[in-house]
C-alpha cells in the first residue's frame, strides 16, 4: 500500500463548465487543475452542487470508449453520468483520473479487448500482455482532495481497492457507496470477472446466471 504523499499539490486553475449529457441531464461544474501531482498526469477534480463537510466522492479513471463513444464492453459511461447526478445532489467532487485501462493505456487496453475477444476475461488478457492486472495508483488522488481541503469522504464505488489506498494515504473514507450495476449483453463477462478477481461489490449470482444465458 502506499504511504502518505509527501509532495503537496495545489490548485492550478478554476473554471466553471456547464455538464450537458446525451440524455439531457444538465449540471453546473467546477473543473480544478493541480500543479504538483505525483504523476506529472493531467487529472481534473470536477466539483459539483455545495460539497459538505463529508462529501461524496468519485474517483473515476478515463475510459475513451466508454466515456466518449458509449461502448457497452465496459459500465463506465453509466458510472459516469450516475456519478455526475448523485455527486451534485449531495455536493462533492468526481476526480477525472488519467489512468485508461486501469492504468496500461489506451492501446494496450485496446490490445487486451483483442485477447479478450479470443476468450480471455479482462485481467487474463492484461496478464498475457505482460502488463498488471490493475496498474493504477491514488496517490495524486490523494493530493488532489488534501488540495480540496477534503480530509473524510464516502466514496462512491464498487472497488475496495480504491478506497484501501486513500485510507492507506491518509485520506479518511467514513463509508463506500456502490454505484449501480449496468449490465449489456457485451460487458457481463467483463463485470463478472471484476467480482471474481478483484472483489467489486456487484451481484455475482444474477452476473453469473446473465453469462450463462
Amino acid at each position: 500500500m502506499p504511504d502518505t504523499p509527501a509532495v503537496i499539490a495545489t490548485p492550478r486553475s478554476r473554471v466553471r463548465v456547464p455538464l450537458r449529457f446525451h440524455d439531457g441531464y444538465e449540471a453546473d461544474a467546477e473543473l480544478v487543475t493541480f500543479h504538483g501531482l505525483a504523476d506529472g498526469q493531467e487529472h481534473v477534480a470536477v466539483v459539483l452542487g455545495e460539497p459538505g463537510q463529508v462529501p461524496l466522492v468519485r474517483l473515476h479513471s478515463e475510459c475513451l470508449t466508454g466515456d466518449v463513444f458509449g461502448s457497452a464492453r465496459c459500465d463506465c459511461g453509466p458510472q459516469l453520468r450516475e456519478a455526475v447526478e448523485a455527486i451534485a445532489e449531495r455536493g462533492g467532487v468526481l476526480l477525472y483520473l488519467r489512468q485508461e485501462g486501469r492504468g496500461i493505456g489506451l492501446y494496450n487496453k485496446l490490445d487486451a479487448y483483442a485477447l479478450q475477444d479470443e476468450g480471455l476475461d479482462t485481467y487474463e488478457a492484461n496478464a498475457a500482455l505482460g502488463l498488471p492486472e490493475d496498474a493504477r495508483d491514488y496517490t495524486a488522488a490523494a493530493q488532489m482532495l488534501r488540495a480540496l481541503g477534503i480530509g473524510e469522504l464516502d466514496l462512491l464505488s464498487n472497488n475496495p481497492d480504491k478506497a484501501g489506498q486513500l485510507r492507506a494515504l491518509g485520506v479518511a473514507v467514513r463509508d463506500r457507496i456502490p454505484t449501480g450495476v449496468f449490465t449489456t449483453a457485451h460487458n457481463v463477462r467483463y463485470l463478472r470477472a471484476k467480482v471474481l478477481q478483484t472483489q467489486h461489490t456487484l451481484p455475482l449470482a444474477a452476473l453469473t446466471e446473465l453469462s450463462a444465458g
